[in-house]
């Protein structure tokens, strides 16, 4: 039987489900972002891929429509102060970790992937004592204990953000994302975390070359399906069309990615800004 960190988690956390969520996906045309990847990977040395750009967007997404950018805690809505997001990391066998990386509002593509890869290295290696005391307290608790614990972790650590249990505090950030491309598959709804209490999660698919339309022909273009689940409290459509709007706008001109946020033009309050 596994004795996997994440499906003993799995099992202690999710219930049928009964609460709001709010889906969504986009068919995203990849040619600009392939372009992209081979300029910044040459310019940088660093091994950018679909997940830091995805990563990238999603970051200034959120930092643009701040009401999503929040949890519910004690039942009162509490925003997220930073624009940190999650990252999904896979380990040996069947476990998955995460990684988070702060402000990623602030950071180009090339920055998100220089500060995953040191966080997947440091998991890997069993250099994370944080993951690592976290990962034996669920191997060792007793199965009866682990949904009480989950729910004690959810209010420090997800809802306060106190560390504990070997959590930091607010270990996903304020959106996760994860690359279901690399898995084959072609998209996912994610399924949410309930103690970390994070708002969105984001998931990239494969890209497939599909037929699109493209100033009025039918092209062959390199495709990739985005798609999102979202907590209904917090999310709803008005908020989730500004945000697919603007991930699939930054994703259609990824340089964009590498200006200052305050200095983009598709940022809502620099195009306000008479200055």
């Amino acid at each position: 039987m596994s004795r996997s960190v994440r499906r003993r988690v799995a099992v202690a956390s999710w219930r049928p489900s009964r609460d709001g969520r709010i889906h969504t996906r986009v068919e995203i045309d990849v040619t600009a972002v392939r372009a992209y990847l081979a300029r910044t990977r040459a310019r940088t040395g660093e091994h950018v891929t679909v997940t830091h750009v995805v990563g990238a967007a999603v970051g200034r997404a959120i930092a643009a429509v701040p009401e999503v950018r929040a949890r519910v805690v004690l039942g009162r809505i509490v925003p997220y102060a930073t624009c940190d997001v999650g990252f999904a990391v896979d380990l040996a066998g069947d476990d998955l970790a995460p990684v988070k990386v702060r402000s990623v509002d602030t950071l180009a593509p090339a920055e998100v992937a220089r500060a995953l890869r040191r966080g997947a290295t440091r998991l890997r290696a069993g250099d994370d004592q944080r993951h690592n005391r976290s990962s034996a307290l669920v191997r060792l608790a007793p199965a009866w204990a682990l949904r009480p614990l989950l729910s004690v972790a959810g209010v420090l650590v997800g809802g306060f953000g106190i560390g504990a249990f070997g959590q930091p505090g607010f270990p996903l950030g304020a959106a996760f994302v994860s690359n279901v491309g690399t898995l084959g598959l072609d998209e996912a709804f994610l399924a949410p975390l309930p103690f970390a209490r994070v708002p969105l999660y984001v998931a990239a698919g494969a890209v497939h070359d599909a037929a699109m339309v493209v100033e009025g022909e039918v092209a062959v273009r390199p495709r990739m399906v985005v798609v999102a689940t979202a907590d209904h409290r917090l999310v709803d459509g008005g908020h989730a069309g500004r945000l697919a709007g603007l991930v699939r706008a930054l994703l259609a001109d990824p340089d964009l990615l590498d200006l200052p946020w305050t200095e983009c033009p598709l940022n809502p309050a620099a195009r306000a800004d008479p200055s």
